[in-house]
């Protein structure tokens, strides 16, 4: 279990570099490129973007790692913890300290995870020879769910679209994760068993897909917006498929339900005040970034018609930084 918690950590650190450095890229795109492949043809482009995509891919890497010696239960909540990774990134970035509401955050999640994953105790379940139907149901229901939050999402102004986008890449990444556990399972028969195998297809097709949705979140609104909604669904989509799929063992009796939902609960609410925090947002700034932030208002070149994506939610050195475009008015 200290093998598998390790590697979930490293992934966690990774997957947080990933997320904030391609929101970073990802907000200077237009916004009509929003839920398009051309988004993530554009992005492509981007030396920056592909730098994130590269520490993400390193994450998930240690991700797999992590689900091939330990179950979805364990694993996912653990790699929760990249907001804990991206709070001290956009400290160090912005040149602030951590306040009362980051310590808060930070004690709250790893407290909650503490909890729910001692009281739990997930272990257990099988990749092996499952039925066609188990997969079918509980996919398509993800499938189902995610066409829906999409279908809702394209209605709502751009902070909440970027929410509830967000809450559906974090859901084919948690399906994503049970894929990979699966694939992994299979190559321990050889490389080209993972080739023929239909679950390495999934694998990619869902990842695309999952990925098309976190850039078009990360395009609509600042890190606040979508982060949260991404590490708190994720989890929660890989341990209901580990239970259910994969029959991995988690304690629901009793006490140890009641006990685990007040962990799961206090987990989230780290989650919302690291999330949120202006050290991850770009919010605190200082009075010179503000400055610049007003000025850029006025004289930037940015996107035709003054429309676009979110600010990039850290602040970088005017002198490394491509100018994103006019932020929208009260997102973040």
């Amino acid at each position: 279990m200290i093998a598998t918690i390790g590697l979930s950590l490293g992934a966690a650190l990774f997957l947080a570099v990933g997320f904030v450095v391609q929101q970073h890229a990802a907000a200077e795109e237009p916004a009509s490129e929003r839920l398009s492949f051309r988004l993530l043809v554009k992005l492509v482009q981007r030396p920056l973007w592909l730098g994130g995509v590269a520490a993400q891919a390193a994450g998930q890497v240690l991700g797999a790692a992590a689900l091939g010696s330990g179950p979805l239960g364990l694993v996912e909540p653990v790699m929760a913890t990249n907001l804990l990774f991206a709070l001290p990134l956009a400290s160090a970035w912005n040149r602030r300290r951590f306040g009362a509401r980051e310590w808060l955050g930070a004690a709250a999640l790893i407290a909650g995870l503490a909890v729910f994953i001692g009281v739990g105790d997930p272990h257990g379940g099988t990749t092996a020879h499952l039925p066609w139907p188990n997969w079918v149901l509980s996919g398509g229901v993800i499938v189902v769910l995610v066409a829906g939050v999409v279908a809702v999402g394209r209605r709502r102004p751009a902070t909440q679209q970027a929410t509830i986008l967000a809450a559906g890449a974090g859901m084919l990444y948690g399906l994503q994760d049970a894929l990979t556990q699966r694939t992994m399972a299979v190559l321990g028969h050889g490389f080209v068993a993972v080739v023929v195998s239909w679950p390495a297809f999934a694998l990619v097709a869902v990842a695309i897909i999952g990925m098309l949705l976190a850039q078009s979140a990360f395009e609509a609104a600042p890190l606040s917006a979508s982060l949260p909604a991404i590490t708190a669904v994720e989890p929660i989509t890989g341990i209901a498929f580990g239970i259910g799929v994969y029959r991995e063992y988690l304690d629901l009796t009793g006490w140890a339900l009641g006990v685990e939902l007040v962990g799961l609960a206090v987990a989230i609410l780290g989650v919302y005040l690291v999330a949120a925090s202006p050290l991850v947002t770009g919010a605190a700034a200082t009075p010179s970034s503000a400055g610049r932030r007003s000025a850029g208002r006025t004289g930037r070149p940015g996107r035709p018609g003054g429309a676009g994506g979110a600010g990039t939610g850290l602040q970088a050195s005017p002198a490394t930084a491509r100018s994103p475009g006019p932020e929208r008015a009260g997102e973040g």
